[in-house]
């Protein structure tokens, strides 16, 4: 292989990258069986400032006189309530997270009818997989490859953001751990650093 033959295959090999990290960026359903009691709970890491959407509904296998309902009740890391609702069979929730960790969808039989082979269809996206980018392609006027483009120069944007969160954790947690292992006795400046992680 030439110099030039290798340099013009490095910005198909970026853009093949560029196209694998934006279809993990996406998002895809998940089903639940519910328990007749109990609940059912799905989890997602999510940093600050980024919006979360998820549709859910409710399948069940045909009965005449069975119709269960659920509730739904999502929680932030530190446990406040994004969003609770009951009685449903179809639902929506989103929101813009203001706290960075694990946040919490749990989901429940709340009716009387609690019959077996209840499902739950759960479509939950995060960050840039939930825009709208039929509704961005008509405004802007733009098509096909132009399209892509922008999905592209989103996703790597997500990524930069996300790199420069996870490098300044980084910085923090290295921190701590080399001012825990000393034997230094600027106890002060240690506790203080845990606090804040």
């Amino acid at each position: 292989m030439t110099a030039a033959a290798g340099a013009a295959t490095r910005p198909a090999l970026v853009v093949g990258a560029l196209v694998a990290a934006l279809m993990m960026l996406g998002s895809e359903a998940v089903w639940l069986d519910l328990p007749p009691s109990g609940t059912k709970c799905v989890s997602e890491e999510i940093q600050p400032n980024v919006v979360v959407v998820a549709d859910y509904m409710l399948m069940y296998e045909a009965h005449a006189t069975a119709h269960p309902t659920v509730a739904v009740k999502v929680t932030s890391p530190y446990g406040n309530t994004v969003h609770h609702k009951e009685n449903a069979t179809v639902g929506q929730f989103a929101f813009t997270t203001s706290e960075a960790g694990n946040y919490l969808a749990c989901f429940w039989l709340d009716s009387a009818e609690k019959g077996s082979g209840v499902s739950l269809n759960l479509d939950w996206k995060i960050g840039i997989a939930t825009k709208d980018w039929d509704s961005v392609a008509k405004k802007e006027k733009i098509e096909g490859v132009e399209l892509e483009l922008a999905k592209l120069e989103a996703a790597v944007e997500s990524i930069h953001h996300n790199l420069l969160y996870l490098k300044a954790r980084q910085v923090i947690y290295s921190t701590f751990c080399v001012c825990f292992n000393s034997q230094t006795t600027d106890c002060g400046r240690c506790a203080t650093l845990h606090q804040s992680i």
